[in-house]
């Protein structure tokens, strides 16, 4: 790659993505070039980008998601790539088809596939012409001149509980689960609202819900000589909202013939449509070990920090190497064989006693985990703005350890360290959650947040593991409460938690 060196790449996204793949720029030689919304003017990954270009306001539509503004950076910065990161226009032919237009290279699959596998009916077509079983469901997107009454009548022929679903796009946005008739209209119009807004395509499907499944996906590297290498599979299954807040890989408890058959099947489909670089094959897992085709998202997934902790491939490096024209040396059995656990939590700017809700603001404080085994992707710097307008997702945390406990005791740790002062995060949800037994014992099903929201009914997620701790940590709040006479005052425990988090502990006793 020597002649490689010092050529510009565009990345044509922002965050912790962003900066993710700046990384392996840097590594490899090549320069990184940043774009920016109004709001993003100052954040962490234009400052850490060799050169930057601002693109419009705030509003996704009117900069990120503007293929004309992307495609004029490439050209002024003289870039002879783009990478589309993840989200945004990652999946979107149309972008991938005017980079090539101006004799830009897209990291990525063909536009071609692109639009095959985002089309999710089509991508369904391709794995069953693949041999891959699917989940029942529409065979066509919906037609939005179709009567209420047909449509009720073709939701009846797939079975409730249902989910209405975005042909395009991926991580739950415009997703909808229906349970009976009479929400079925008012679901179906917000649905291709949300995903109009989300991807600028309104087309929607139907797909039955299969009752407390588990999401395990299998990661492809496909390069232009038909290579096609599996790795080991991620379990996905702890989610809100429909989109993945937790991963690990291995799965929890896999046996090696489903493995082995998974991979098979992932690369079958691969395969079957002429598939290049980074991919993910996503499947739904039933209570018999049967696994069902969910869709394929035609891009690097948030999650490739757990398959890069247990393999040892750089990811990002080899999508790189693969658009320079590269070909695959990566032994199949080795990325198929993991070296220990690791698991992945997604710390989101979202408050989890709220359900989730997005949190937005100002980051006052900030302490970020480190230390063996530990992994931080971020892109949260002390006085940035978490905005409105995007994704909430301020870091990735990866641990790993020998085996799955060592892989949680470092992440609890790492949960423990992290502190975020001036917003809400899910921060308090994974320290509660590592805790849980529920965790330990896995597996647990794609229903586990929703189920356990129902079950606390309200009471906030805290640390503290014990009744005997838990009163320890209250008296001590207690204490320093009445001390400085205010409830602002700072409780120096458990790394700095503040009054009014562990104070709220009291609700637990309930």
């Amino acid at each position: 790659m020597g002649g490689k060196h010092n050529m510009r790449v565009l990345v044509a996204n922002r965050g912790e993505i962003a900066i993710r793949i700046m990384r392996a720029c840097r590594e490899m030689g090549f320069s990184s070039v940043a774009v920016y919304s109004e709001c993003d003017r100052t954040a962490a990954h234009v400052t850490y980008a060799d050169e930057a270009y601002a693109i419009g306001a705030s509003e996704p539509r009117d900069s990120y998601l503007r293929i004309d503004k992307l495609v004029e950076v490439a050209e002024r910065a003289d870039v002879w790539a783009v990478h589309p990161g993840y989200g945004f226009l990652a999946e979107n032919a149309e972008f991938a088809a005017a980079v090539r237009a101006v004799g830009r290279v897209f990291v990525g699959p063909s536009a071609d596939v692109i639009a095959l596998m985002g089309g999710k009916v089509a991508a369904r077509e391709a794995a069953v012409s693949a041999g891959v079983p699917v989940v029942p469901g529409t065979d066509a997107p919906i037609d939005p001149e179709l009567p209420d009454d047909e449509l009720v009548t073709l939701a009846a022929g797939i079975g409730y509980p249902l989910f209405i679903k975005p042909v395009a796009g991926g991580g739950g946005k415009g997703m909808r689960l229906v349970t009976e008739p009479s929400g079925l209209v008012a679901a179906l119009a917000g649905a291709r609202s949300e995903s109009e807004s989300a991807f600028g395509d309104s087309a929607v499907y139907l797909e039955r819900q299969l009752q407390c499944p588990r999401h395990v996906e299998v990661q492809v590297l496909a390069d232009e000589y038909g290579t096609v290498v599996p790795f080991v599979e991620r379990e996905c299954s702890i989610q809100r909202r429909h989109q993945k807040v937790v991963e690990e890989s291995p799965a929890f408890g896999m046996p090696l013939d489903r493995r082995a058959a998974m991979a098979e099947a992932a690369v079958s489909i691969a395969r079957a449509v002429g598939y290049t670089n980074a991919g993910t094959v996503e499947f739904l897992v039933d209570a018999s070990g049967a696994f069902y085709f969910l869709e394929m998202n035609t891009r690097l997934q948030v999650e490739h920090g757990v398959t890069e902790a247990v393999t040892g491939v750089d990811l990002v490096r080899w999508q790189f190497r693969i658009a320079l024209g590269e070909a695959l040396d990566i032994a199949v059995d080795r990325a198929l064989t993991p070296t220990g656990h690791a698991i992945e939590c997604r710390v989101y700017a979202e408050d989890p006693d709220a359900l989730f809700l997005p949190s937005p603001g100002r980051l006052r404080g900030l302490r970020a985990p480190s230390g063996p085994g530990i992994r931080e992707d971020s892109c949260a710097v002390v006085g940035g703005e978490v905005p409105l307008f995007y994704d909430p997702l301020i870091s990735k945390v990866v641990a790993w350890g020998a085996d799955r406990p060592h892989a949680i005791a470092r992440m609890r740790r790492a949960m423990d360290e992290y502190e975020i002062q001036g917003i809400k995060t899910t921060v308090p949800f994974f320290r509660w959650l590592l805790r849980s037994d529920a965790f330990a014992a896995g597996p647990l099903d794609t229903t586990f947040i929703d189920t356990t929201l129902a079950e606390r009914g309200g009471r906030p997620f805290v640390e503290p593991s014990s009744e005997a701790e838990e009163l320890a940590v209250i008296g001590a709040a207690v204490h320093v409460f009445m001390e400085a006479g205010s409830q602002d005052a700072t409780v120096n425990v458990d790394g700095g938690s503040t009054w009014r988090r562990v104070a709220r502990a009291d609700a637990l006793r309930a």
